[in-house]
């Protein structure tokens, strides 16, 4: 595929802004009847394989972009315009903080990541992206930072913010997901934020995924360490678009990064180390050796196998499993505009369906219990727990 063209550019900001993916102020948490609720009830019927079932258990949810399970359980739940909530194992609702007099929620800005510190049973640390404001010489930004939960709320003064990503010109393509990898380096993806050369770059972290040690500093054995100057000493891979959400599989060594396409194509890309994904010099199924061709990538369309916006993604694997044997390892992704869930097996190299009839999916997370949480971003935006009854 050739490089990123205004009209294009245009038409798909339109989209997401009429998905409310991209609408700016448009969800504020100001009235009480926009505030999320937890909720164990049946949800508008989803198409689902024989034998599972869906329900509700987080409705009213405004704008939710991200979420991740703490090791007791709780349910974090991150809201574009700036605010952390979270669901207790009994199903109530809490939050956790209020970042909005500091996030730029315009377009696809706003907090849009969180992940869980791998030790968080006993320093309580949670890992956040936002795009903040823009403060007296300091441009409009996204930043990871980490927050100390203590006691269901954050801890006074305990945010520290650990990196910081190039300014932003945009309100598009920046990216946002965090997560922590097998390694236990933390992995951040950012957009080229509408400025599609810079992807290719080692001079910028646009069209990038970074990897850091989780107190912000940067690895010596980063593939451009030795490369690259400052910053972008971080960078792990590029060539992306707009990688909205990747992770990886507890269960091998497999990372996959979900990079929203432009004209025709959705990807999902193996990440590897120092790996070059080719935007905007190549889109989807191409084959030139000077780039990394997509793991699996399906066309624009208003099918069942087609869509227009790839968002989560999830390796099925639980402590205690719920799904049938067949389903471990598999690699679930959702689309935004198609409003479902399909499956990609990395060991046949096959994709099925899963669910159709979603309202705008956006995350994906599996559960202690080995139940899929959906993060749903229609209007209102709620979760959604799917389970197999046998």
């Amino acid at each position: 595929m050739s490089a990123l063209m205004p009209v294009r550019t245009i038409l798909l900001t339109l989209a997401l802004m009429a998905s409310g993916l991209a609408a700016g102020a448009a969800s504020p948490l100001s009235s009480t009847a926009a505030q999320p609720t937890a909720a164990t009830a049946a949800a508008p019927a989803a198409r689902l394989p024989a034998g599972f079932s869906q329900r509700t258990v987080v409705r009213r949810l405004p704008s939710g972009t991200d979420m991740a399970f703490a090791p007791d359980g709780r349910l974090f739940i991150t809201l574009k315009s700036g605010v952390v909530r979270y669901r207790r194992t009994n199903g109530n609702m809490a939050t956790l903080l209020n970042f909005r007099p500091k996030v730029n929620d315009a377009g696809e800005r706003g907090l849009l990541g969180i992940a869980v510190d791998p030790r968080y049973t006993t320093n309580h640390h949670l890992f956040l992206v936002y795009t903040h404001r823009a403060t007296g010489n300091q441009p409009i930004h996204n930043r990871l930072v980490r927050v100390t939960v203590r006691n269901g709320k954050l801890a006074p003064g305990s945010e520290r913010m650990l990196f910081r990503f190039n300014s932003q010109r945009a309100t598009n393509h920046v990216g946002g997901s965090v997560q922590v990898g097998r390694d236990g380096k933390l992995y951040v993806s950012h957009g080229e934020n509408a400025r599609a050369p810079q992807a290719q770059s080692l001079r910028n972290l646009r069209g990038k995924i970074v990897r850091l040690n989780r107190d912000g500093t940067i690895p010596r054995d980063n593939p451009f360490f030795t490369r690259a100057n400052g910053r972008n000493r971080a960078i792990w891979v590029r060539g992306l678009r707009n990688p909205f959400k990747f992770t990886f599989d507890p269960g091998s060594s497999r990372g996959f990064i979900n990079d929203v396409g432009a004209q025709t194509w959705e990807e999902i890309d193996r990440m590897t180390k120092g790996g070059n994904y080719g935007w905007p010099v190549q889109e989807g199924p191409e084959s030139s050796p000077r780039f990394i061709p997509p793991r699996f990538a399906y066309r624009h369309g208003s099918t069942a196998t087609t869509g227009c916006s790839i968002t989560g993604g999830e390796f099925y694997r639980a402590q205690r499993r719920n799904f049938p044997a067949r389903y471990v390892g598999d690699y679930f992704f959702s689309d935004l505009c198609g409003g479902w869930i399909r499956r990609y097996d990395p060991r046949t190299d096959r994709t099925t369906g899963f669910t159709t009839g979603l309202s705008r999916p956006v995350d994906l997370e599996v559960g202690r219990l080995g139940a899929l949480y959906v993060l749903l971003h229609g209007t209102p935006g709620r979760i959604v727990r799917i389970r197999f009854n046998g």
